[in-house]
């Protein structure tokens, strides 16, 4: 059982493109808790994500979604985290006290995903290769935080937040 001040919480981490929002909201109205994407935090507070690594560059956005990132376990429920949170080691600590999901996803099923645009480190002449670099760069950061990892290439996103927050029930 779960108080005020012991919030029931839950992160996603995974690359761009796994399902981290679309299974999170799911998870967390099964829970009955609060949903929060960190990037969306971080570009109401200080604008578009694009901007701040323009105009600031990398290492100060990494040090505004640290903080968004610790004020969202203050808070609990299911936390959503961007695709590079993960590369930054004072995020990597915060999680330690956290249980955090892994979402995964194959080349081929995020090949369909991608298209649309919308995501400034996969714009260029190949994108489902940048994307492979990328998650390939950051996949011993996400096993290092991960307590348990869902696979959401091909499965229903519904019945992978039933499965998810089944999970945390049992690991509350």
């Amino acid at each position: 059982m779960t108080s005020e001040a012991d919030p029931l919480t839950l992160v996603l981490v995974g690359p761009m493109a796994a399902g981290k929002t679309s299974v999170g909201r799911r998870v967390a109205r099964r829970l009955g808790v609060g949903f929060i994407d960190t990037d969306r935090r971080v570009a109401a507070e200080h604008g578009p994500i694009p901007e701040i690594f323009a105009e600031h560059g990398e290492e100060h956005f990494r040090a505004l979604e640290r903080a968004a990132v610790a004020a969202a376990l203050q808070e609990g429920g299911v936390v959503s985290l961007g695709g590079g949170a993960v590369t930054d080691a004072g995020t990597r600590a915060l999680l330690r006290a956290h249980p955090v999901v892994f979402l995964t996803v194959t080349d081929e099923a995020v090949a369909e995903r991608i298209t649309g645009g919308g995501r400034p480190l996969l714009e260029g002449d190949d994108p489902l290769e940048r994307w492979k670099r990328i998650f390939e760069e950051r996949r011993g950061w996400y096993d290092e935080v991960a307590d348990v990892t869902f696979d959401t290439s091909r499965r229903p996103m519904q019945r992978i937040a039933d499965d998810i927050a089944t999970w945390r029930r049992e690991h509350a």
